[in-house]
């Protein structure tokens, strides 16, 4: 799978510093131990108040457990996940836009969710993934289209890092 996402380059002059950068699966899983997390989009409530902040807040915590990269996933467009990424000042979590939501729909997490005017979107999950390979699975109850709620819970860095084991990084983990 590609992304098609934008990266800063200091050759560029102007305001807008950026070039378009084709990045794989392959790039982003490949040879490392990842937290993904998906949400349903930048710049909505629980997304940017809590599930985005505290994952990047407990990036380290993540990483004393063996976690190279933590990745946050929406069915948005580049320009939008870095504006988003911006604005909440990330420090440590990379973001990935999957604007067409072909990621999504592969995933089985594609939902659509007119009734919020959103179209479109990405349930909302994580996962650990080695290698590639899914380790574990945090999804959250009640994926539908057109869900009243917005579920919240399974999903959130504290649940994920606490379920972090020996068998989900497949070497001894000590807790942080």
């Amino acid at each position: 799978m590609t992304f098609r996402t934008r990266v800063r380059d200091e050759s560029i002059e102007g305001p807008n510093p950026f070039r378009w950068e084709n990045k794989t699966t392959d790039d982003y899983f490949k040879g490392k131990k990842v937290v993904l997390f998906s949400l349903p989009g930048a710049f909505t409530p629980t997304c940017s108040t809590y599930q985005l902040p505290d994952f990047d807040k407990m990036a380290e915590d993540f990483r004393a457990k063996g976690i190279d990269e933590i990745y946050c996933l929406s069915v948005n467009d580049a320009f939008v996940m870095n504006a988003w990424g911006k604005q909440q000042g990330l420090k440590n979590i990379k973001l990935i836009p999957d604007g067409s939501g072909e990621f999504t729909r592969k995933m089985g997490m594609l939902v659509c969710k007119d009734n919020l005017g959103f179209g479109m979107r990405s349930w909302r999950y994580a996962a650990v993934i080695d290698d590639g390979v899914v380790k574990a699975w945090f999804e959250e109850p009640g994926f539908s289209d057109n869900c009243e709620t917005d579920p919240y819970g399974e999903s959130s860095p504290q649940n994920v890092y606490e379920k972090l084991t020996n068998e989900v990084l497949g070497e001894k983990v000590e807790a942080a």
